[in-house]
């Protein structure tokens, strides 16, 4: 049986609340709010000079023989072989086959890796590994960094980067950028719902904000459907 590493959880020590008299956080916050600084600082100089990436998001929990897995490694290579890079989670699974198309295809391939309690290895397909503390460094670092996200089928890590990235351009936080859903199979239940509960029957968003995304399903439609969003808002010239 594969043994677990188990790392020091600093989201949970900072999302803790006090439980006495006398606040730990008066001793312990402010120096933390250094540690969460310097994670922004190395992540931004280590980026800065990398140029236009797609992120590429998905489960760790799918294997080398999945068809997901060959389609976000596929996905990658036509990504890079249009001139730009891919940044992954840095993990294994869809994240792994992502930064393995890029990195064989000769591109750039960046991994943003989370410390979490069950300890997640870096995968070796990397150009750039970096090694994050707080899930919302790391957010920053995906949107920052990014003109596009393609979205593999995953669980609540891959969802919660989904809705913030609609959040932020539904509300005007960021630039739209195209995000690709892929797997209609997969998908179809989440946008089915988006449609006829929050846009048909409460009104909860509009119905310009269904243009915030698209389902694909084929790497050469993924692709497709990027070049296309950013050739149109004018993201990189030249593309």
């Amino acid at each position: 049986m594969k043994k677990r590493f188990y790392r020091k959880n600093e989201d949970k020590e900072l999302l803790s609340p006090s439980k006495t008299r006398k606040p730990r956080f008066v001793h312990t916050d402010p120096w933390r709010v250094l540690k969460i600084q310097s994670e922004f600082v190395k992540g931004f100089d280590t980026l800065a000079g990398v140029g236009p990436c797609i992120t590429i998001f998905g489960s760790a929990r799918i294997n080398q023989t999945d068809k997901y897995y060959k389609a976000a490694e596929e996905t990658a290579k036509l990504i890079v072989q249009k001139g730009l890079g891919v940044i992954t989670g840095g993990g294994p699974g869809i994240m792994e086959a992502a930064n393995k198309g890029a990195y064989e295809a000769g591109g750039l391939s960046i991994g943003c890796n989370i410390d979490i309690p069950m300890e997640q290895s870096p995968n070796k397909y990397q150009n750039i590994s970096l090694q994050f503390s707080y899930f919302f460094v790391r957010k920053m670092v995906f949107v920052k960094y990014s003109v596009g996200y393609v979205i593999f089928p995953g669980g609540f890590g891959t969802l919660d980067e989904l809705f913030e990235a609609l959040t932020l351009a539904q509300t005007g936080k960021i630039e739209h950028f195209p995000i690709a859903l892929f797997g209609k199979e997969y998908w179809q239940d989440l946008y089915q719902w988006i449609d006829e509960c929050l846009l048909e029957k409460f009104c909860t968003i509009s119905n310009e904000d269904k243009d915030l995304y698209k389902v694909v399903d084929t790497p050469q439609e993924a692709i497709e459907y990027i070049i296309e969003v950013i050739k149109k808002n004018r993201f990189i010239r030249n593309l």
